[in-house]
């Protein structure tokens, strides 16, 4: 009888595996064990043993303890991806340690603010049929006490002699991270499914499939070519599963790199930026900056582990849950409308009964406040990121932020102020959006992120505060130095840089220009928008709220062209009622003045999820049950909102639209349910319009325009949708531009599809306020634009200086190029063109 103790290589509380908020370690995929959420930096040896494999990215260790019996000790999860940040290995592939002692170090603030949870799984994940026997209950627990123990009698292990293949399969690794911990488990349990045996190849080293630890040695990376081997009676039915698996990326795909391995082999995962560089991103907050690079340390105050009593925890927790409410409160007060809104989202999860009871829940099994809310939000957030789209991964920051709020009331501190510089760009892998209200935006003129998304909280608020802000702009970002001088331009999607005193001189004067016109612009927002030649375009704002309204007609927007109505369905537990929401249509008609209204029937599902409203995960939720899909499964909700809107029409002048139409009998079964509506009010039926939104409905525009009054493109989904790229997603969205000219093509045929039928087309989407589409887009038909209320003034000046003639020349030019980047420079020309003439014009006057 062989007995092996295991000890705990952390400090910190000791949970059960099931706890692990990820369903490879939950579910025991890769073996049995217990998981410890540190709070110490130093991860130890659990055991006496040899070191066989330290993963590249430093953050995880396996010791073989005896012939045939592995152990992993995997630091957080998703930690992978940091590709050795913040991880210090201290041992290496060979080296006999003994219980106790160090194995890595890790910076848990670095860390901790970029992964889903710190919590670190010690899985036996090689037994020799020993099976593992814990000695310990949940808990505080030090380094060195016990754990349990691995008892039973050896077993021989797998013979690789006696393997002999029948059956190879040769392909490239897609997965941006490899074949680490999580793919390996499970492409291990598909195997189980098949009378087969598979080794994986690379190069001249081998291992079992069936064996996870063997294949984390192997070491496995992005683009290397590996050769599947198996013998048994489903060899070829295992291999095509296997393979297929691999090939689709498992949720973590990435481009494959050209096959010259001798040279990926001498690159660093990352190259460093040099002077000159330029990096790609997508607009989150419009703008120009120049500055120089500054980072934002993240500081997190000391979390108690030994819980003072039950009532006294509690106590405790609830205490910091009405401090904290108190200051968000006031924090509200002062705040912008955009800061509000999502200051209120926040307080909603503060109330959260739910949440609440969970964590007390937690507290009364022993764990400590600030354990058991940090445990409570790491779940619920990595609840969300397991939804398998990136913009979940958005408002799972939300959560992080609220539970490192809290932390600070907990230990009744403030968090260390921290001055930046002057012209300060902030450099960040993420941020929450706590810290980005926090700045000092006479200080901080820019905001530059290697992750997130163009629709995240942090986006909404750094331009509700006016500061330009670029995200996605890939993991090169983080290798800037402090201090280095930068160029960011929101509306290019560029960060250059050290550009050189030319260029810098040249962006400074542009800035100044750009403020120049836009405090013109400001100075005529309430003139009409019409063209040099007397052709009107209607100017109009996207609205999200009642606040936005009076703000949009503070701008001079001719009216609302879009009201997305999810502001008051999102953020509560169930859904507004039919007189709420007339009374809130109403009041933005009112505050609109008699101007025309255009509400968006309720655009939810994908990244906008509603607890009233389950959907099923889906593996793709961009096409999935989102728009008016979701309307049309769920008719209550949908008749609620029709009868809602036709009661707020004697209020003002208000239309309807559908959103994420596809087919012509989507819009037909709205109609149909708005016109019964109608009847049975005895009101008059308002215009109907549609969104488009899919090449499906550009396409389709002439048919749908028989049937609707007016169309609406959506150019930010319609160009996701169009190029195959999602906008969440910072592995593509760089790549992302909607004045790609298949964009371009397609809203030009949704134009000559509603001319056929007299129906005039908008466009409420992002193209709406970047001023170098918007000649093109009234060149390819486009007579009615909504943006950003902020961006209405330019929008409107810009459109007085244009002609018609102008436009549809410069459309037909721009429709025949093959790049955006085209693009963009014969725009540019032009408005170079006419800014120059409006400015000799001027100066004549």
């Amino acid at each position: 009888m062989i007995q092996i103790p295991l000890v705990a290589p952390f400090d910190g509380w000791l949970c059960a595996l099931e706890e692990v908020p990820d369903p490879v370690f939950a579910g025991r995929l890769l073996g049995d064990g217990l998981a410890i959420d540190p709070l110490g930096d130093t991860l130890h040896a659990p055991a006496a043993g040899e070191v066989v494999a330290v993963h590249e990215a430093g953050h995880a260790v396996t010791l073989r303890l005896a012939p045939g019996v592995d152990v992993l000790m995997h630091v957080g999860l998703d930690t992978v991806r940091l590709g050795g940040q913040g991880f210090a290995p201290l041992v290496s592939v060979g080296a006999q340690v003994a219980a106790g002692d160090p194995l890595l170090r890790v910076d848990l603030a670095l860390v901790g603010g970029r992964v889903k949870s710190l919590v670190t799984p010690i899985i036996v994940t090689e037994s020799a049929g020993l099976v593992f026997e814990p000695r310990a209950a949940a808990g505080p627990v030090r380094v060195g006490d016990a754990l349990g123990v691995l008892v039973g009698a050896a077993q021989a292990g797998e013979a690789t002699a006696a393997f002999s293949p029948t059956a190879q399969r040769v392909l490239r690794v897609p997965l941006a991270h490899g074949l680490h911990a999580r793919p390996c488990a499970r492409l291990a349990q598909v195997l189980r499914g098949f009378a087969a045996q598979v080794r994986v190849a690379r190069g001249d080293e081998q291992a079992s499939l069936a064996s996870p630890s063997a294949m984390l040695r192997l070491a496995v990376r992005h683009g290397d070519t590996i050769t599947l081997l198996a013998s048994g009676g489903q060899a070829e039915e295992a291999l095509d599963a296997l393979a297929d698996l691999i090939a689709s990326g498992m949720g973590e795909g990435a481009p494959l790199p050209e096959e010259t391995p001798e040279v990926i082999a001498e690159q660093p995962s990352v190259l460093p930026l040099e002077p000159g560089d330029v990096l790609s991103g997508v607009t989150a907050a419009p703008g120009l900056a120049v500055g120089q690079a500054w980072r934002l340390a993240r500081a997190e105050p000391e979390i108690l582990v030994q819980a003072g009593g039950i009532a006294s925890e509690q106590a405790r927790l609830d205490a910091a849950l009405a401090a904290l409410r108190q200051q968000m409160d006031g924090e509200a007060s002062q705040g912008t409308p955009a800061q509000q809104a999502i200051l209120a989202a926040h307080l909603g999860f503060l109330e959260d009964p739910e949440l609440i009871a969970a964590t007390h829940a937690r507290i009364a099994s022993g764990l400590s406040a600030g354990i058991s809310w940090r445990q409570e939000l790491q779940a619920q957030a990595a609840a969300l990121r397991a939804q398998s789209d990136p913009r979940f991964a958005e408002r799972a920051d939300d959560l992080l932020d609220l539970e490192l709020r809290l932390q600070w009331q907990l230990a009744g501190q403030e968090p260390p102020a921290q001055e930046a510089p002057e012209n300060a760009i902030l450099i960040a892998e993420d941020l929450l959006p706590s810290q980005v209200a926090a700045l000092d935006a006479s200080r901080v003129v820019g905001i530059a992120m290697a992750r997130g998304g163009p629709t995240s909280h942090v986006a909404i608020i750094a331009a509700s505060r006016g500061i330009p802000a670029l995200v996605a702009l890939g993991e090169r970002l983080l290798t800037l130095a402090a201090g280095e001088a930068l160029v960011l331009d929101a509306g290019g999607e560029r960060l250059e840089i050290a550009p050189g005193t030319p260029r810098l001189e040249q962006a400074r004067a542009e800035k100044a220009g750009r403020a120049a016109r836009r405090a013109a612009a400001l100075a005529s927002a309430h003139q009409e928008a019409r063209m040099a030649d007397g052709e009107r375009i209607e100017v109009f704002a996207n609205l999200g709220s009642l606040g936005d309204a009076s703000k949009a007609v503070a701008q001079g927007a001719e009216g609302c062209g879009l009201l997305r109505t999810e502001f008051l369905f999102l953020n509560r537990a169930t859904a507004p009622s039919e007189a709420e929401q007339a009374e809130d249509y109403a009041a933005i008609a009112k505050a609109l003045e008699g101007r025309p209204l255009i509400v968006r029937l309720l655009d939810i599902g994908g990244d906008k999820p509603a607890p009233y409203l389950p959907i099923a995960p889906e593996e793709n939720p961009a096409l999935g049950l989102r728009g008016i899909r979701v309307a049309l499964a769920r008719r209550d909700i949908l008749l609620a909102q029709l009868r809602a809107i036709l009661r707020a029409v004697p209020s003002g002048d208000l239309r309807i639209m559908a959103p994420m139409i596809a087919r012509v009998d989507e819009l037909q079964a709205v109609r149909t349910a708005l016109q019964a509506e109608a009847e049975a009010m005895g009101t008059a039926m308002p215009p109907l319009g549609v969104m488009v939104e899919t090449p499906a409905a550009a396409v389709m525009a002439d048919a749908l325009a028989a049937q609707c009054d007016f169309l609406s493109i959506g150019t930010n989904d319609l160009t996701q949708y169009t190029l195959a790229m999602d906008r969440g997603n910072p592995a593509v969205a760089g790549g992302i531009d909607g004045l790609d000219p298949a964009v371009l093509r397609l809203i030009g045929q949704t134009c000559a599809g509603a001319a056929r039928h007299g129906k005039w087309v908008g466009v409420c989407g992002g193209l709406a306020s970047d001023l170098l589409a918007v000649p093109i887009l009234i060149g390819l038909g486009v007579s009615e634009l909504s943006a950003a209320p902020a961006m209405v003034p330019e929008v409107k000046a810009l459109v007085r200086v244009l002609t018609l003639e102008a436009c549809k020349a410069l459309a037909a030019e721009v429709c025949a190029v093959s790049s955006a980047k085209e693009v963009r420079a014969l725009v540019g020309g032009l408005l170079m063109r006419v800014q120059h003439e409006t400015a000799i014009e001027g100066a004549g006057q």
